[in-house]
């Protein structure tokens, strides 16, 4: 298979989410995906950027992923609601390396009304299928912050395992040293994975 296919973003669609190419056309929904007052605060707690307050910022958020993509070191996906049509989040490939067949999942956030709806899984679920049946990946990572306890369970209840703790691995933006728990799914915990994660969506 050509390693370029492993720096094409492909259309994944699904039942709740679609996942398409991030462009700077999609600020305006971005800005309002991420919401406002206390729950974009909650969105945006872990990430890196703050919160947008303006559609300027959502386009300087994409800005900064394009230039990202450009360097080939994040791959980002704009995700929609298809019931609606909506702008509802992100989430990204990064870390690719076709090489050793491995990648990265995250960059992601979702606005908080598609919390608990199976929206994330789903979109996991595509992305998944994607680097592991189309590109014949034998390694997907996951990374967080060691104090966000909510992605950490998220990353669980897909099926991955959480493998130890890297230590002042990254730098938040208060400019305090990260400590980053690492988790892992390997295709030989795959076939068992997409059969629950398929399981789970179908029961609602």
């Amino acid at each position: 298979m050509s390693s370029d296919l492993w720096y094409a973003l492909p259309v994944l669609t699904g039942r709740l989410i679609r996942l398409e190419p991030l462009a700077l056309e999609h600020a305006p929904g971005y800005l309002a995906a991420a919401g406002t007052g206390d729950d974009a605060d909650e969105v945006f707690r872990w990430m890196y950027p703050t919160a947008p307050q303006t559609v300027a910022d959502a386009r300087a958020d994409i800005l900064a992923a394009l230039r990202a993509r450009a360097g080939s070191d994040r791959f980002a996906y704009a995700q929609f609601d298809v019931a609606t049509g909506e702008f509802a989040g992100t989430s990204s490939y990064y870390e690719v390396n076709p090489g050793v067949r491995t990648l990265g999942i995250g960059h992601t956030w979702l606005g908080k009304r598609w919390w608990r709806t199976g929206h994330n899984t789903e979109s996991k679920l595509l992305m998944l299928t994607h680097a592991f049946d189309t590109l014949g990946a034998a390694r997907v990572v996951w990374h967080t912050d060691v104090h966000n306890v909510r992605s950490q369970d998220a990353i669980a209840r897909l099926g991955a395992t959480r493998e130890g703790e890297l230590r002042k691995h990254r730098i938040r933006r208060d400019g305090s040293w990260r400590t980053t728990v690492q988790y892992s799914m390997t295709d030989d915990d795959w076939p068992e994975v997409r059969d629950r994660l398929i399981d789970r969506l179908a029961a609602g």
